[in-house]
């Protein structure tokens, strides 16, 4: 009896997680992940640099389409950006909820979006495992995050929920590692959270 009650009184110590996470593997699962997902990101930079450069610079781009598309293009727009790899910061669409005649049900709607729009990054990850060049190069290269993802892969999923991280390479990383689906529904959840949060901040200065 007098253990349990010593181990509800444990306060969370850094150095023990941080010691614990790096036994584990968890810091080097984490960077490992990130570094062999940066392919697909910089090809996408490489493009939006030669949209910026050689078509539209990017914010004048961002700025028209939010001002002159209706509430259903800019919606679509966002959900767009969100299934690929979340470069457009949503914090720019946040705003322009709060701007609207139904910023709360405008909110509601970016948030539900960039939640289908991480799904979608997810099913992609999963469906490029069918081709047999990335399923090579996941099985031999990335065994061991394989592995590592049903144990780790849901904080990387929380961390790109709430951070202003790009939640949809999280979930696309997520669905080449072949993390459980219904997990990530549950903890893509954090989405919401997220969204309510940067909303009542946003809204309060806009």
């Amino acid at each position: 009896m007098e253990q349990v009650l010593d181990k509800k009184k444990r306060k969370f110590e850094p150095k023990r997680a941080h010691r614990y996470y790096k036994i584990t593997g968890f810091y080097e699962f984490v960077i490992d992940s990130i570094k062999k997902s940066m392919p697909p990101v910089i090809a996408i930079v490489i493009i939006l640099l030669l949209v910026h450069f050689f078509v539209m610079e990017i914010p004048v781009a961002l700025k028209y389409a939010v001002e002159n598309l209706p509430d259903y293009g800019v919606l679509a727009f966002f959900y767009a950006s969100e299934t690929i790899l979340g470069l457009v910061p949503p914090e720019l669409f946040i705003a322009w909820a709060g701007e609207t005649s139904s910023p709360v049900l405008n909110l509601f709607l970016l948030a539900l979006f960039s939640y289908l729009g991480g799904m979608t990054s997810y099913f992609i990850g999963r469906r490029a495992l069918k081709i047999p060049s990335i399923h090579q190069y996941l099985e031999v290269k990335m065994a061991k995050q394989l592995l590592m993802a049903r144990k780790w892969g849901g904080i990387l999923i929380g961390v790109g929920a709430l951070l202003p991280l790009p939640f949809s390479m999280a979930s696309l990383v997520a669905g080449m590692l072949k993390y459980p689906f219904k997990n990530w529904v549950l903890i893509g959840l954090l989405r919401f959270l997220r969204f309510a949060l940067y909303g009542a901040a946003i809204f309060s200065i806009v």
